[in-house]
């Protein structure tokens, strides 16, 4: 494997964000859903998977304004941090 085919392995968001979109999904398997983690629950559920969307959307802009719109999202894995924190 040369420098660039592991560049390309290391770095590629797209696979990335989905699978941290899967892991959020079986982290949410193993939690108690009680009457504290709810919101948080329904919270990273719903939102988990918009990073990835994100990214897609901002990779297939056709114009440097198109990715300056739909890029503005991409730091909503942060928020994801927090959420799970948050989580009994």
């Amino acid at each position: 494997m040369d420098a660039k085919e592991n560049n390309v392995k290391k770095y590629n968001l797209e696979d990335r964000t989905f699978d941290f979109a899967n892991s959020c999904k079986e982290f949410l398997k193993t939690i108690d859903r009680n009457i504290h983690n709810v919101e948080y629950y329904k919270q990273l559920i719903r939102s988990s998977g918009s990073v990835a969307a994100n990214f897609i959307e901002a990779n297939e802009s056709f114009s440097r304004n198109d990715f300056s719109t739909s890029g503005e999202d991409l730091p909503e894995g942060s928020k994801r941090k927090h959420i799970v924190a948050q989580i009994d």
